[in-house]
């Protein structure tokens, strides 16, 4: 080849590689401009994100199906474990003037949940209307003729396979069976229970933070449910919240020790009436079909309400005195089922 077309090719090839050299810098140039462009539009979906979710009630979603499991609220089961997660608990009166308790739990995992006690037939009322898997250690008689009238998903303690739930040793039997909501769920599918649902909350719970400006001041409320169980809650201003405390003690935690606390208390004055049954043990009935008087309480403050219920199947509906359905805070809520001679106070001053 002669020099002109060595030196045509030199200039060719010079020209390509200036040109490849072009196309990789662009290339260099705009993966660095997309690698520096895409955290901000990471961080502006993550914003966008976390406002949704800051607007989305926090207490109550997602599709898991509730479990109501029945506490036992006896002296002797003290400190229970599971009530500070739970998103509702039902508190009414039992035989001898005890309450028990009935905690439900909606898409949490919990290692231990208890003491477990036996189940009443009233308490299944609640269990329906939050259509609820139905957990209980035991059971009355007139509870195991409305388990099956009524085709309720339950799990009881006594006839399960002795792993579901165990006896603990720091407690005397009846009052030390526990749970975890692993092994009911894991129960609920072997009984081929849904483990899903849809159906909305009972409470009409809202985002935007409830203050009852024109309630009266309830920073302590006491709740005589019988001679024997009085209730109390003080509230705690700077987390706003409410502590719990039962015949003058604080209640706890059963393994953390923190103290149990609810951002909201629900009172409902329904009387309740001695059983005339064959084993003739004082167990009780609760007339709760109707519509009754009631409080609303939350950050300090309470209102007057009506608490209406249709059936035993039915939602109960909680009513302002102008016949609106009550807005309830985002949080936990204690519903405080007493009898209506009841002489629920209130107070302003410290516990």
């Amino acid at each position: 080849m002669e020099k002109g077309g060595v030196k045509i090719l030199i200039t060719i090839l010079v020209i390509l590689i200036i040109v490849a050299g072009g196309i990789l810098a662009y290339k260099i140039t705009k993966d660095k401009e997309q690698n520096n462009t895409q955290p901000v539009a990471n961080e502006e979906e993550e914003k966008i994100i976390a406002e949704v979710e800051e607007k989305e009630v926090q207490i109550f979603k997602g599709n898991d199906r509730p479990i109501a499991v029945m506490i036992d609220n006896h002296n002797l089961a003290w400190p229970q474990a599971g009530l500070n997660q739970a998103y509702m608990v039902y508190e009414i009166i039992v035989e001898g003037g005890e309450t028990r308790l009935m905690a439900l739990f909606k898409g949490v995992d919990l290692e231990k949940i208890g003491p477990v006690r036996s189940a009443r037939h009233y308490f299944i009322d609640y269990a329906m209307e939050n259509d609820a898997i139905y957990v209980h250690f035991g059971q009355s008689p007139q509870a195991q003729t409305d388990i099956k009238k009524y085709g309720i998903n339950d799990i009881n303690g006594i006839s399960e396979d002795g792993t579901t739930f165990w006896r603990v040793k720091d407690k005397y039997a009846p009052h030390n069976a526990v749970t975890s909501t692993e092994k009911l769920l894991q129960s609920a599918k072997n009984k081929n229970y849904k483990t899903v649902s849809t159906k909305e909350s009972v409470l009409n719970y809202v985002t935007d933070e409830v203050n009852l400006a024109e309630g009266q001041d309830a920073t302590n409320v006491t709740i005589p449910h019988s001679d024997l169980q009085t209730v109390q809650y003080t509230y705690d201003a700077e987390n706003k919240v409410y502590k719990r405390f039962a015949r003058n003690k604080a209640q706890t935690d059963w393994d953390t020790g923190e103290p149990v606390t609810t951002k909201n208390i629900i009172i409902t004055f329904c009387d309740n009436y001695t059983l005339a049954d064959r084993e003739d043990k004082g167990r009780q009935g609760l007339k709760n079909i109707g519509t009754f008087d009631g409080y609303y309480i939350t950050n300090g403050k309470a209102i007057k309400i009506q608490c209406e219920k249709s059936a035993r199947d039915e939602q109960t509906v909680y009513k302002d005195m102008n016949g609106n359905e009550i807005q309830v805070n985002d949080g936990n809520t204690f519903v405080n089922i007493c009898p209506i001679n009841a002489e629920v106070t209130f107070g302003s001053s410290a516990q």
